[in-house]
């Protein structure tokens, strides 16, 4: 979806649906502990958050879940013209003139007052992007283009300040009438200035709304529920781990950045409930040079406390070369040291007796450690197979060991906070 004038394009961040808790892939298996990926149910709700000023950004997330409902701007004009013309003049006055200049006058102001009351809602209600949650805040820019939020805001409070200007400057006009033609008249011309003016600038609310609707579609995050994020390269058989490691099916297909967005589900293991993404893929490239996908996959892993499932393909199928792979994998993990790790060396079926060995890698530069991660991956990786099933079940314990042992970790983290708060 895109805002009209081509303010942003939507990364599409979604939420996997509610399947079978026992169907993989199509078929009914029982052969592995079931592992249950369901949608995270939102309750949309009307109520608006205050936009307290803070020294620091928040530490909670959720403020997408609470903004207000945006009226599309032809809705908001429609109703104000509506309910300013059934405004009658003040009761007891005699003069015709009197009575005229008095009922234009109160007429404009309340059609100013039902055009400037919701734009300025919207302003005080939505959250200022400074004192969000870091990962909401990523999130804003990566979505919406970086500072379309902000100028957004701006432009509907400055067709806010117009509107007032515009009614208090006619309603002025009315009340120094001096005949009730002219009272009329002086009517006639404020309502259509300010409708004029409002459908030529409304389309700030327009886009507002649609900001609404993007941010408010975003996958909920719990701050304290354990996260596992897969990440790898495009291509390398994530999505095809979250079939396996769920009941969700999102899109497998044979191309880079098939995942074109963050999807976000629950993993269920032991009657405990954990939470799962998975992102899209990342090449070997500098920061400066990262598309917004690959932002927003660096974005979850630096302001969301997760486990990382990494995934590798070292079959030459995935487009990414097996030393380009090892190159990013190096990098990622130094930068993200601090998270617990799990490694995972997908389609094992197709490996070959000899690594695979793009023409444009120049093995006479590689080391012992590059050797052996063209062979068999990182140390201690698994090698899982979808097709033969391989590795599946070793998968499914290593994967609820690493997301009890995050469980502990925020626990442990959690404790920590509440001591400081006490001293």
């Amino acid at each position: 979806m895109a805002l009209r004038g081509g303010f942003f394009t939507q990364l599409q961040l979604r939420q996997i649906p509610r399947t079978s808790p026992f169907s993989l892939g199509g078929t009914t298996t029982t052969k592995y502990r079931s592992l249950c990926l369901c949608r995270q149910i939102q309750t949309t709700t009307n109520v608006v958050t205050e936009n307290k000023p803070k020294n620091e950004s928040s530490t909670s997330v959720g403020a997408f879940q609470k903004l207000p409902m945006v009226m599309p701007s032809v809705d908001i004009l429609y109703s104000a013209l509506r309910k300013a013309k059934r405004v009658a003049p003040t009761k007891g006055i005699a003069n015709i003139a009197k009575r005229e200049r008095n009922k234009a006058a109160k007429q404009l102001d309340a059609l100013m007052k039902e055009l400037a009351v919701p734009l300025r809602g919207y302003t005080e209600n939505f959250p200022n992007r400074k004192y969000l949650h870091p990962y909401e805040g990523s999130l804003i820019e990566l979505t919406l283009g970086d500072g379309n939020y902000d100028k957004i805001l701006k432009r509907v409070d400055a067709l806010r300040k117009k509107v007032v200007f515009i009614g208090k400057e006619h309603a002025s006009l009315c009340a120094k009438s001096v005949s009730k033609r002219e009272a009329e008249e002086r009517l006639n011309e404020g309502m259509v200035r300010l409708e004029e003016m409002f459908n030529l600038e409304g389309k700030a609310v327009d886009d507002l709304m649609n900001v609404a609707k993007t941010l408010r579609a975003m996958p909920v995050v719990d701050l304290d529920t354990p996260t596992l994020c897969l990440v790898g390269a495009p291509n390398v058989g994530k999505s095809s781990l979250v079939r396996v490691l769920s009941t969700g099916k999102p899109e497998v297909c044979n191309y880079p950045f098939t995942t074109r967005g963050i999807l976000m589900g629950h993993i269920t293991l032991s009657y405990q409930n954990f939470q799962v993404t998975d992102t899209p893929g990342l090449l070997r490239r500098s920061d400066e040079e990262r598309n917004n996908l690959e932002k927003l996959t660096l974005a979850v892993l630096s302001h969301l406390p997760t486990a990382i499932l990494y995934v590798h393909d070292l079959t030459g199928e995935c487009g990414t070369s097996p030393s380009d792979q090892f190159k990013i994998y190096k990098e990622i993990k130094e930068r993200f040291r601090d998270h617990l790790w799990l490694d995972v060396v997908s389609k094992c079926d197709l490996l070959k007796t000899s690594p695979v060995v793009f023409i444009t890698e120049n093995r006479d530069d590689e080391g012992s450690e590059m050797e052996r991660y063209r062979k068999m991956g990182p140390e201690g990786a698994i090698r899982v197979s979808i097709k033969n099933e391989e590795g599946l079940n070793e998968l499914k314990d290593r994967v609820h060991q690493q997301l009890v042992a995050q469980m502990e970790r925020i626990g442990s983290q959690s404790n920590k906070d509440e001591a400081q708060v006490v001293t």
